[in-house]
């Protein structure tokens, strides 16, 4: 199959084909894996790849057939590496699939290899010492955002059309920003994190997905969701799978506008017009939108330092764990800067300040959770600015403790962090572009616990009327065609 016809179709289209016997699976691994070869080595976004290890039945689902990437982090591929991003895990074998990995092969989905994740996910940018940054199809001198940044990057330039993505403080959202992609957070509960954790990060992470089209996040999440044994709670189950919610029209929905972040940092003028002209497209369609301002339950500076006790206590027991494992030390040779100092602010966290932390988990849930019942969607835009140079990310934080590194983390990203705390699903969709530099800009949407159904229907909704599918990034795998 040639790269300009392969990168045409996103997962549900190519899923098609295969089902209509029109080109095979293994037809469509080759061509991702031209693809890989055509542009990864300008991006950096696979670490690793490997042959197809499945064989799905065609048609079987809305997704058999299609070529896919796992995030190296959270997801276990028996048998293969993951690493966490870290010099510390080099070398880590699973032995066995994780819950997730292994409903992706019941979906269907063709694993051909994992993608680029910041050292245990701690950063919005994607630049590891193991791998190396991973770069922006849209400009390669620029952040792909992270922690899903690799999987982004993927997606974007055309590798595959779906990618498997983590997000605990915006990392489905802010890649899926910084890369004009669509990027939905579900809600805390949704997705299974077993068997080797029961919650990551003490329930502010989820498993979810980038892709380039709506359809596909939401025949992901149909065939990813839902409980596993031993799970220690779960989502309502949704009502009808998302791939009808997105035929279905929202209705007339009260949406509230804010462009202020709660930490106060300013927002550039372009993203705070994208913000604005989404609220304008929205009014367009007939909802009734005002600005608004939203309770967080507590005070900025409480939000930052709870968020930082579970962060980096969290992070003690995953080197501590590596570091056991693998014989290796805790020091400079092993693990980044940033992340010693996380380590060692983590080791001071006694368990009465962990417990206060899930104490303002448990405020800004109630308090976020009360603002959708006077409002059915929040708009805000994804990031305050666009996507960084590579390299400048970290600077002003080159001294910080654990919880600077947080500060800073959050500085970064202000409008995401709240909804993994509250646990409710937001989505990042890429309605505008930067008029100076051409660079994506996201908007972000976000609704009460469970109510993906109705982030869907607008996502549909929104596609439909400021389509974006064929915005194509500099680094584009379609425009090389097959040897």
């Amino acid at each position: 199959m040639e790269l300009h016809a392969y990168t045409q179709y996103d997962a549900v289209g190519l899923a098609g084909l295969v089902a209509r016997g029109e080109v095979t699976a293994a037809e469509l691994t080759e061509a991702a894996q031209a693809a890989m070869e055509a542009v990864n080595p300008r991006i950096n976004a696979v670490v690793e790849s490997w042959p197809a290890e499945d064989t799905p039945v065609p048609g079987s689902t809305p997704l058999a057939g299609v070529p896919f990437l796992v995030k190296d982090l959270a997801v276990s591929v028996k048998g293969r590496r993951v690493e966490l991003g870290s010099r510390l895990a080099a070398g880590n074998v699973a032995g066995e699939d994780s819950f997730l990995m292994r409903r992706f092969r019941r979906a269907g989905l063709v694993t051909l290899g994992r993608t680029g994740t910041p050292e245990f996910a701690f950063s919005t940018t994607t630049e590891p010492l193991l791998y190396g940054a991973t770069r922006n199809p849209w400009d390669l001198t620029r952040t792909p955002g992270g922690s899903s940044g690799g999987s982004a990057a993927a997606v974007a330039a055309g590798i595959t059309p779906l990618a498997h993505a983590t997000d605990a403080a915006g990392s489905i959202r802010v890649p899926a920003a910084s890369t004009g992609l669509f990027g939905l957070k579900p809600t805390r509960g949704r997705v299974s994190l077993g068997p080797e954790a029961d919650e990551v990060f003490n329930g502010l992470a989820v498993h979810g997905g980038l892709s380039r089209t709506v359809r596909d996040s939401a025949a992901l999440l149909d065939l990813i969701e839902g409980p596993e044994t031993g799970d220690p709670y779960f989502a309502q189950r949704p009502r009808r799978p998302y791939l009808e919610e997105i035929t279905r029209e929202p209705g007339r929905l009260r949406v509230g506008l804010v462009t202020t972040p709660w930490s106060g940092r300013a927002v550039e003028p372009a993203v705070r017009e994208a913000a604005l002209a989404a609220a304008r497209l929205l009014e367009s369609l007939g909802h009734a939108v005002e600005v608004t301002t939203v309770d967080l339950g507590v005070s900025w500076e409480e939000f930052v330092l709870a968020n930082a006790r579970l962060w980096c206590a969290n992070l003690v027991q995953w080197i501590d764990g590596f570091a056991g494992a693998s014989g290796r030390p805790v020091d400079e040779s092993t693990v980044e800067p940033e992340m010693l100092a996380s380590y060692a602010w983590g080791r001071g966290v006694s368990g009465v300040q962990f417990v206060r932390a899930l104490d303002v988990r448990n405020r800004v849930a109630r308090a976020i959770g009360a603002h959708f019942e006077a409002q059915d969607v929040l708009v805000t835009p994804t990031l305050p600015e666009v996507p960084v140079a590579l390299g400048a990310y970290g600077r002003g934080a080159e001294n910080a403790d654990g919880l600077g590194w947080v500060e800073h983390l959050f500085h970064r990203s202000p409008f995401t962090a709240a909804f993994n705390v509250a646990g409710t699903p937001a989505m990042s969709v890429p309605l505008a572009s930067d008029p100076a530099t051409g660079m994506p800009i996201g908007v972000q949407f976000a609704a009460g616990y469970g109510r993906e159904d109705l982030l869907f229907r607008l996502a549909a909704q929104l596609e439909r009327a400021a389509p974006w599918a064929e915005r194509r990034p500099a680094v584009w795998a379609g425009a090389t065609p097959v040897a």
